[in-house]
């Protein structure tokens, strides 16, 4: 059933204040060992992602030759480190995210966002498949706003792919420096720990082609 208070952002004022402390998470990635916690490694970018639920999300990107380090969490609202049932009360303005810690040596940010567009759909608005609300809305946050602008060119490009079959526009919400809260820790790398766990992944079948 569609709950029309969960498919708006709420302002500031209206959000839930959140708390100062951050939650406490075990640190260790548990597929690869790498520390989940902290700032980002030096040599390493970060590049946050929103594609719905979490769990599926988290799993495209953690074998990927060049990451790092993934972990999931929210961002893109108002509540200072949120709980996951606050984020699912539609009242922090946050969306689910998956961070990654990546080498641009080894893999670049269009190779990430072509993994981004395509595992997806990015016209969805407030949901993704049967997951409504605004914690399930598609996002993309760097950490700069030279990485941004090449965001928007990707999102340019992809549109420019789903307009081939008349597909939707994209609703990708884009923005830089943006804080991203940790998630519990049962949510990080959930599906390593839950093989047949829920995944709701579901993308429109249209490739990514390059940047020119």
């Amino acid at each position: 059933m569609w709950r029309p208070k969960l498919m708006a952002i709420p302002s500031a004022e209206e959000a839930i204040p959140g708390r100062s402390e951050p939650m406490t998470v075990e640190p260790l990635h548990f597929v690869n060992g790498h520390d989940i916690t902290g700032n980002c490694p030096a040599g390493l970018k970060e590049l946050s992602v929103g594609m719905g639920c979490f769990w599926g999300a988290e799993r495209l990107f953690w074998s990927l030759p060049g990451v790092y380090a993934t972990a999931v969490g929210y961002g893109g609202g108002y509540t200072e480190n949120p709980t996951y049932d606050e984020v699912c009360s539609g009242n922090t303005g946050h969306t689910e995210l998956v961070r990654i810690w990546y080498d641009p040596a080894q893999i670049s940010l269009e190779q990430l966002l072509a993994v981004f567009w395509e595992q997806h759909d990015p016209t969805q608005g407030m949901r993704q498949g049967n997951d409504i609300g605004t914690q399930y809305r598609s996002a993309v946050f760097t950490e700069n706003d030279e990485d941004l602008r090449l965001v928007r060119a990707s999102l340019d490009q992809y549109q420019r792919c789903l307009d081939t079959v008349r597909a939707p526009e994209i609703t990708t919400e884009l923005r830089a420096g943006i804080p991203f809260y940790l998630a519990e820790t049962y949510h990080q790398q959930y599906l390593a720990k839950n093989p047949n766990g829920y995944c709701g992944l579901s993308g429109c079948q249209v490739p990514y082609r390059p940047l020119p």
